[in-house]
């Protein structure tokens, strides 16, 4: 499934604006207060000035800022690009002179928390502007032609019918056409040429607004934005890699197995990676789509949630209503009546839209919305838990300063959402009346497996995308080899391998949204790993005694106040203080995943005895 890769919130533009929110737009600013502090040495009460006037500022401009994006997002127009172009080189502009500003108080006393809001105030961008109108106006224009290429991207087949990316990802997760499957994956990446050079400028520039501000380059600055050293953060993330890699190779093995026979060994070579396009995904970064191929034997459920949706009527407001009702089940208020009536659940037939499920908060305060062109599948399903996560997420700490209007890192955003998806367990959706009867004990091992196609599957595609472009913007990858270096990095981590040899031109990571979209995508690597570890958590706190994978915390209202305790923290603290408040621990463990999937490696392994595994 795409629950946790394609539902990402904000476009590039409202990423901006979503910074905003913890530390990145403002309307003019004090220009007295900061003369005056310019002539003497600075204090603390200096930096306390400067910060509730960068708060009233952000404030002000946040909401203007969000609706420009949200218009864009959902009328995409040479009008309304350029209107969000404007909005968002607002908010970066501002956002690295407020940075600047605030690395000004570096070497001064201040308290606690005035340090951690000038610290945010630092590293909350996402693609800092250089100092220079005219080249800030210039990473604008480019993020927002990006987006556009992107939005408008289809193609058109050899019979001649035209394509969205909605319709060749729905081709790419059903058929089992060898070569249908590769017009659709060579399709959609004939969308991304265009977009290198763009690219390649729009990392100059970035890099240049990140040196700015004392980094040695933008990916150095992600890096720098999760409490931790930079480098201590890259050595952690290699850590979970490696708890979490004997289970992947498992799964990896059986799965290329399995598609050697439906495909012919010829075709799936079983010393070599897996062609991309044969895993029911357009980007291979997450394989629950052919679970058909690869279920074990008997392992049938006995239901199938897209089919349940259809059979008691659910229409994709009901699927909405039936998310929300999971979090309201665990004490939390309901949405606010303006949700239903300003989100966006269907794909417009008149317009071009972004598609891309994503969750919003336009005022800081109780607009919410989701922005989602739903199927009535199981799929989209735990796509809407998933961005109603974040909805919840943005409502718990609505009551912090503004500064600390965020996640504690940015994984924990993503993975709120999924933590409740997990809940979505048999014994729920009996619950619920989806279904009439629980499977036995004896029908886990699919249910694992095909929970492990979404979630192990996706670990290191997760790792690798922010693995490439950290090696971008330090310069070790040069533009004439984006593309080697994407594939050489997928084959490494994934043991996936393009179908077809892919020419000098070629831009494939553009092709993935998050990469044009200037996202960062740690956050989901971080959020498959926290997903577990809240779960295992939550389900300890409800006095769970089944199995975790069993497991549903649904109607609990003691692991809802647990929850809610952890989100209306926000940013507040080091992201090692929230996570302690729910797991008792500061340091990620991915061992959660282990349990999770226990009877289900034991199981690969003995399939794999005697196949030839590794890539």
């Amino acid at each position: 499934m795409n629950n946790i890769t394609n539902t990402f919130k904000f476009t590039s533009i409202a990423l901006v604006i979503a910074a905003s929110l913890s530390g990145c737009s403002q309307v003019q600013s004090n220009s007295t207060t900061t003369s005056q502090t310019e002539e003497k040495a600075l204090t603390s009460q200096d930096a306390q000035v400067f910060l509730d006037d960068v708060a009233k500022e952000m404030t002000a401009l946040g909401v203007s800022g969000a609706r420009a994006a949200w218009i864009y997002s959902n009328f995409i127009t040479e009008d309304t690009a350029s209107l969000a172009a404007e909005a968002d080189q607002k908010s970066t502009e501002a956002g690295v002179r407020f940075a600047m500003q605030a690395a000004k108080f570096d070497n001064v006393d201040v308290n606690p928390t005035q340090r951690r809001q000038l610290n945010i105030l630092k590293q909350s961008l996402v693609l800092p502007a250089p100092q220079d109108s005219k080249k800030s106006a210039e990473l604008a224009q480019i993020g927002a032609e990006l987006g556009s290429i992107y939005g408008k991207g289809s193609y058109t087949t050899k019979t001649g019918e035209k394509l969205s990316l909605g319709d060749m990802t729905s081709i790419m997760s059903t058929s089992r056409d060898y070569d249908e499957l590769l017009e659709m994956w060579q399709g959609w990446r004939e969308i991304s040429p265009s977009m290198k050079p763009l690219y390649a400028r729009q990392a100059e520039l970035a890099n240049e607004g990140a040196k700015g501000l004392g980094y040695k380059d933008l990916g150095a600055m992600w890096r720098s934005n999760y409490d931790m050293p930079a480098d201590d953060f890259a050595n952690e993330l290699d850590r979970l890699w490696g708890q979490v890699k004997p289970l992947y190779d498992d799964l990896h093995c059986y799965v290329r197995s399995e598609l050697g026979k439906e495909y012919g060994e010829d075709k799936v070579p079983q010393d070599q990676p897996i062609p991309a396009h044969l895993l029911g995904n357009m980007w291979a970064q997450s394989w629950g789509n052919i679970y058909d191929v690869v279920a074990p034997d008997n392992a049938d459920p006995g239901y199938d949630v897209t089919k349940q949706l259809a059979v008691h009527d659910y229409d994709e407001i009901q699927m909405v209503k039936g998310a929300e009702k999971f979090f309201t089940s665990l004490g939390f208020d309901a949405l606010p009546e303006t949700f239903w009536t300003r989100s966006l659940f269907t794909k417009p037939e008149d317009r071009d839209v972004i598609c891309h499920a994503s969750a919003w908060d336009l005022d800081a305060k109780d607009d919410l919305r989701i922005k989602m062109c739903i199927q009535k599948t199981g799929e989209e399903f735990s796509v809407i838990h998933h961005e109603l996560g974040h909805n919840f997420y943005q409502r718990a700490y609505k009551d912090q300063p503004v500064y600390f209007q965020n996640s504690a890192n940015d994984g924990f955003h993503e993975a709120i959402g999924d933590t409740i998806a997990l809940s979505v367990t048999p014994k729920y959706l009996k619950e619920i009346g989806l279904i009439d009867t629980i499977p036995d004990e004896s029908k886990d091992i699919g249910l694992l497996m095909k929970m492990a196609l979404d979630k192990v599957a996706f670990i290191p595609f997760g790792l690798m995308v922010d693995q490439w472009r950290w090696k971008v913007y330090s310069g070790e990858i040069t533009p004439e080899n984006y593309n080697t270096a994407w594939w050489e990095l997928r084959e490494k981590y994934q043991g996936v391998a393009a179908p077809v040899e892919r020419e000098q031109s070629a831009f494939d990571p553009g092709a993935k949204y998050h990469v044009p979209g200037g996202v960062p995508y740690s956050r989901y690597f971080l959020a498959h790993i926290q997903q577990f570890e809240f779960h295992r958590a939550l389900c300890e706190i409800a006095g769970n005694t089944d199995p975790i994978h069993r497991c549903s915390i649904y109607n609990n209202k003691d692991a809802g106040k647990a929850l809610n305790t952890m989100l209306e923290m926000g940013s507040s603290q080091p992201w090692q203080q929230a996570y302690k408040v729910l797991t008792g621990n500061e340091q990620m463990d991915a061992t959660a995943i282990l349990d999770y999937f226990a009877p289900l490696q034991t199981w690969l392994k003995d399939k794999n005895q005697g196949k030839q595994c590794g890539f």
